[in-house]
């Protein structure tokens, strides 16, 4: 953990001397140098486009859309270091109605939202990185989860209004469900990892419809499929995924940190993706959630820190895009300054989406 903090010291001081890549290495989330093989299969359809040098300006002076006013959102994001507090957001026509905060720094550690879920009943679960946690819409904190002695948590998924799912990068790794009512375990297993880098083990996991597991290896440059034993029964490789969900068609939408979006069928062929050349007037980052709505769009969070190595720059890109089937942006979000300073885009759930959360009935 002293190499977490040391990342946030030296982020500041290594700014001034252009050794950003140095420094983001440390956080654990830079893009390595060379991608995984991957498996024939997708070998077409996980080989993302090369991503172009910084253009200036780095999105459109004017953005589609209404801003703040698009969506009724909740919004939250990791690695705000300038800020001492990390903060999640909700805002309801335009305007910040709710947030909730914590330090960035537990007991000399870096925290940080790197996952979170708003509940039907107003209530929200979250990952910090070092730990997990449930707070009410009138900002009780009723469930706290303190991350064991060299293990991270970033994955927390709400199953019902009484259950959670976690991931705990570690050596060992687990997958937890966990029943908050009764705290006791219904299911664990240990996950494979890459190494004993634990930062970069793991970012998002989800349960889905069917009650397996589908579980983004960072480190391993792959997708897993797994069953409430453990055992894997699908898997595709993409280098550095981030985010992964099974969409009601079957297929399954992915991010990776490498700055691209790919739908892919059971077969591991994409049947649809997004990457930079689709909108060579906004800069793309690490694309971290990827969510279908109902309309069929999607909407993405663009996460800039490891790309931007001023933060005093961050507000020149946009956080979220929201994209139609065929790739035009509808909307476009860049809020950076009050009445809304969100800070990095990690986490995007729009309120205004059909189904309720914590049923696993949206798609995110």
């Amino acid at each position: 953990m002293r190499l977490a903090k040391l990342n946030v010291a030296l982020s500041v001081v290594l700014t001034g001397l252009g050794l950003w890549a140095f420094t983001a290495v440390l956080h654990g989330q830079a893009t390595p140098a060379a991608p995984p093989a991957t498996r024939p299969v997708a070998a077409a359809t996980t080989k993302p486009a090369t991503r172009p040098q910084f253009t200036s300006p780095l999105s459109p002076e004017i953005l589609p859309g209404k801003g703040l006013s698009q969506h009724p959102f909740f919004y939250a994001g990791e690695w705000n270091y300038p800020k001492k507090v990390q903060t999640m957001f909700v805002v309801r026509d335009g305007k910040v109605v709710w947030d909730w905060s914590i330090p960035s720094s537990d007991a000399g550690q870096i925290s940080e939202f790197s996952d979170a879920t708003m509940l039907s009943d107003g209530s929200v679960v979250f990952g910090r990185k070092t730990g997990a946690g449930k707070v009410t819409k009138d900002k009780k904190l009723v469930w706290d989860y303190e991350a064991p002695k060299g293990c991270e948590v970033h994955i927390v998924q709400p199953i019902g209004l009484d259950r959670v799912m976690f991931v705990t990068n570690g050596v060992p790794a687990k997958l937890t469900v966990l029943n908050l009512a009764t705290s006791k375990t219904e299911t664990e297993f240990t996950l494979p990892t890459g190494g004993k880098a634990v930062h970069g083990m793991f970012r998002r996991a989800r349960m889905t419809a069917a009650g397996t597991f589908l579980v983004c290896h960072m480190d391993m440059g792959k997708v897993v499929e797994y069953d409430n034993t453990g055992k894997s029964i699908w898997s595709i490789d993409v280098p550095s995924p981030w985010a992964a969900v099974r969409l009601k068609s079957g297929n399954t939408l992915l991010t990776s940190s490498r700055g691209f979006v790919h739908e892919v069928n059971p077969k591991g062929e994409v049947v649809w993706e997004f990457t930079q050349k689709d909108v060579p007037d906004y800069h793309l980052f690490d694309l971290q959630e990827a969510d279908r709505l109902a309309n069929g769009n999607t909407v993405i969070s663009n996460w800039c820190p490891n790309g931007i190595k001023d933060p005093n720059e961050w507000s020149k890109s946009v956080q979220i895009l929201e994209v139609t089937p065929d790739k035009k942006v509808v909307w476009a979000l860049r809020s950076w300054a009050e009445p809304a300073d969100l800070g990095p885009a990690t986490v995007i759930q729009l309120l205004d989406e059909p189904g309720i959360p914590e049923n696993r009935e949206q798609q995110r």
